[in-house]
């Protein structure tokens, strides 16, 4: 079935592909790197594109602040958002897990939940725990407090944020 000319024809249709396919490459890179060009000491884009716009940035509409959302937050729609936590951390005060416990956290000082050992990230960026600091740590906590032990992408969404706290806020003080 498969002699010696067979597999030469192969191999030969498989170079010759190749070969092929290097040369459009080598065209396309000519091509398009002949019209760029250099003005002035800086390069200057061969084909621009007008899309009519003006460079002048447009502003986004920002929604609600957290403090209105917070205002009207449900805390039994945070518990099901909790639900995301529960893994981690526990409501109990004193019960911690892989996370600490988060038992009286709306308002308690950062890094004080005892005998839970932190990392130290977190008290370079707050000191007490109030509503806003919790949002932005809970939007994602990487970003928020870099170094942190925290493994948890984060809540995107500021009704779920604010509700959670609202949920957690029940617990103790």
């Amino acid at each position: 079935m498969f002699d010696t000319m067979t597999l030469t024809k192969v191999l030969g249709a498989f170079c010759g592909a190749f070969l092929v396919f290097l040369l459009g490459k080598f065209v396309a890179e000519e091509l398009y790197a002949s019209r760029v060009g250099h003005h002035d000491g800086e390069v200057v884009q061969g084909y621009l594109i007008d899309t009519g716009g003006d460079d002048e940035p447009t502003e986004v509409a920002e929604g609600p602040t957290f403090e209105e959302v917070y205002a009207e937050a449900d805390a039994g729609k945070g518990e099901r958002v909790f639900n995301k936590c529960k893994a981690c951390h526990q409501l109990e005060q004193g019960a911690n897990s892989t996370g600490p416990y988060l038992y009286n956290v709306v308002g308690r000082d950062v890094g004080t939940a005892e005998g839970f050992g932190y990392s130290g990230a977190l008290s370079a960026v707050a000191d007490v725990w109030t509503p806003e600091e919790l949002s932005g740590f809970l939007e994602k906590p990487a970003s928020y407090a870099p170094g942190t032990s925290m493994g948890f992408a984060g809540l995107n969404k500021v009704e779920d944020r604010a509700n959670v706290i609202a949920y957690l806020a029940t617990f103790g003080g």
